[in-house]
């Protein structure tokens, strides 16, 4: 495998009440090409920030974020949102949905600033939503809009699929659906993935298990037996 993502020494602080809080502090880490990486810490432990900040939505402070080779911290708007849309998928806790279109819609909004998208009614299938392309959001269940959502995200066929608390707002057999399905579209289109969670129990279906508190990084430890997500406990 050959490195997609590589952070060097990323720094990153906010304003919050007047005074300067240090969001990451000197982050290092480097994330293989097809990885499934889970980052994982509780609230305010730089989770989302990171995330953002790989995800080209924050800049950082200092430091550099390579993808592909290229250091995205010295992008201009104008490359950010390139980078964003041809390189870059996202899943988010809250599906983000726009209600007055269908599943198909949905899908095809984002495909349309892809040069080589996936085909929409294959990709349906994929993500177990046949027979519901011309169904409208309110007349899905958390998980049919999650798988909505993902499809979104792979539609563009993106090298890095950034997931935010994916399974947060899930009940634990339907996460589980979710999980499994984001570990085949890793397998099947080799989209290298990473999930952030307060969630111990999504590690162990990750190559990867990255800790971070108070913005750094405190352990990075490889998983040796990754489990498949529907034979997860809990």
């Amino acid at each position: 495998m050959s490195k997609l993502l590589e952070v060097t020494g990323v720094n990153k602080s906010y304003q919050s009440g007047g005074s300067p809080f240090q969001a990451l502090s000197d982050v290092h880490l480097s994330i293989e090409r097809g990885e499934i990486v889970v980052i994982l810490g509780p609230s305010g432990s730089g989770k989302s920030t990171l995330l953002n900040a790989i995800g080209g939505v924050d800049q950082v402070d200092d430091g550099e974020i390579h993808v592909a080779g290229e250091d995205i911290t010295r992008f201009h708007d104008n490359n950010l949102v390139d980078y964003r849309r041809e390189k870059v998928g996202f899943v988010f806790q809250m599906y983000n949905l726009i209600p007055n279109l269908t599943v198909y819609e949905n899908i095809e909004l984002t495909s349309h600033i892809s040069k080589s998208p996936l085909d929409i009614d294959e990709l349906i299938h994929a993500v177990g939503l046949k027979g519901m392309a011309d169904r409208f959001p309110r007349e899905l269940s958390g998980g049919q809009q999650q798988r909505v959502s993902i499809a979104r995200a792979i539609v563009r066929k993106p090298e890095l699929l950034l997931c935010d608390e994916p399974t947060g707002a899930l009940d634990s057999s339907t996460s589980k659906e979710i999980l499994s399905l984001i570990h085949q579209m890793n397998q099947k289109y080799n989209t290298t993935v990473l999930i952030i969670t307060h969630d111990q129990g999504i590690t162990e279906m990750a190559d990867r298990i990255i800790t971070l508190k108070d913005g750094r990084v405190e352990s990075d430890v490889k998983n040796e037996q990754p489990v498949l997500p529907e034979r997860m406990e809990g």
